[in-house]
C-alpha cells in the first residue's frame, strides 16, 4: 500500500504506527468539503481557497491499531496534513479551527510549508490542535487552536510516553506536545494554566520596570516598586 503524505511528511516520518497510515488513493480531502455546511467567513474561506495547497488525511489513531484502550471522550485521532502555498506561510489557524470543529474527535493537524533557510528552500513542519481552554466545570467551553514551532520536516510526535494507556492519554499527550513542548499527558489543563499565569507576571514585571525607570515622582516609584517585588516573589 501507498501510504498518504503532506510533502514529505506522512505519518511514517511522524513515528506513527505503519498500522495507522492512511492509503493515499483516499486520503486527499476537498476542500469544498468544509465550507458547504456551516456558515463560513470571507475572510476563511479566502484563506482557504488561497493559502492551503491541499489537505491529506495521515494517519488514523484507534484502539483497534494502536493497542491502546478505548476513551471515554475521545475515540479515535486523526492526523490531516495541510500543504501550505508559499515561503514562510503561518499555521491558518482559522482553517484548522474550521475543519477541527465539524468532527468531534480528536484532530492533529501538521502544517507543512517552504522556508528560506541559509539561501535554499527547505520544507518545515508545524503541529495545530483545537482544544477548549481550562474552565470551571458546568460553563461553556472556549476553544483555541494551539500551533507549535516550526521545525525541519523530520519533525516526530511522541507517542510512547509510558502515561500513554488510552485514546483519552494519547490526546492528552499529543496536545501536550503541541502547547506545552512536552509528551506528559499528566494535568495538561493545570499546566496550561500555569504557563499563562508565568507569561503574564513576565509581561507584568517587563512592565513595571519600565514604569519604574520612566517615573521621577518618589511616591510612585515607590509605588511601582512594591508591585514589581511582589511580581517578582510570585514569579519564583
Amino acid at each position: 500500500m501507498m501510504i498518504a503524505s503532506c510533502g514529505s511528511v506522512s505519518a511514517i516520518t511522524l513515528g506513527l504506527p505503519n498500522s495507522t497510515a492512511i492509503s493515499s488513493e483516499k486520503a486527499t480531502l476537498p476542500k469544498g468539503l468544509f465550507v458547504a455546511k456551516v456558515p463560513v467567513s470571507a475572510k476563511t474561506k479566502q484563506r482557504l481557497a488561497t493559502e492551503v495547497e491541499s489537505i491529506t488525511m495521515l494517519s488514523l489513531l484507534r484502539p483497534q491499531n494502536t493497542s491502546l484502550s478505548a476513551g471515554n471522550r475521545i475515540p479515535e485521532i486523526l492526523v490531516l496534513g495541510l500543504r501550505l502555498h508559499g515561503k514562510n506561510a503561518s499555521v491558518p489557524t482559522d482553517v484548522v479551527e474550521l475543519i477541527a470543529m465539524q468532527r468531534k474527535s480528536g484532530m492533529l493537524f501538521a502544517c507543512v510549508r517552504d522556508a528560506e533557510i541559509d539561501g535554499t528552500v527547505q520544507k518545515e513542519c508545524a503541529f495545530a490542535v483545537r482544544r477548549a481552554l481550562p474552565g470551571r466545570a458546568g460553563h461553556t467551553p472556549t476553544f483555541k487552536v494551539f500551533a507549535s514551532a516550526w521545525v525541519p520536516d523530520e519533525a516526530l510526535l511522541d507517542i510512547s510516553d509510558p502515561a500513554v494507556d488510552s485514546m483519552d492519554t494519547l490526546w492528552e499527550s499529543l496536545c501536550a506536545q503541541v502547547i506545552l513542548g512536552d509528551s506528559s499527558p499528566a494535568e495538561v489543563d493545570a499546566r496550561m494554566v500555569r504557563n499563562a499565569q508565568i507569561a503574564q507576571l513576565k509581561a507584568d514585571i517587563d512592565k513595571l520596570t519600565r514604569d519604574h525607570q520612566r517615573v521621577k515622582n518618589s511616591a510612585q516609584r515607590n509605588e511601582i516598586f512594591a508591585k514589581l517585588h511582589k511580581a517578582k516573589k510570585q514569579l519564583e
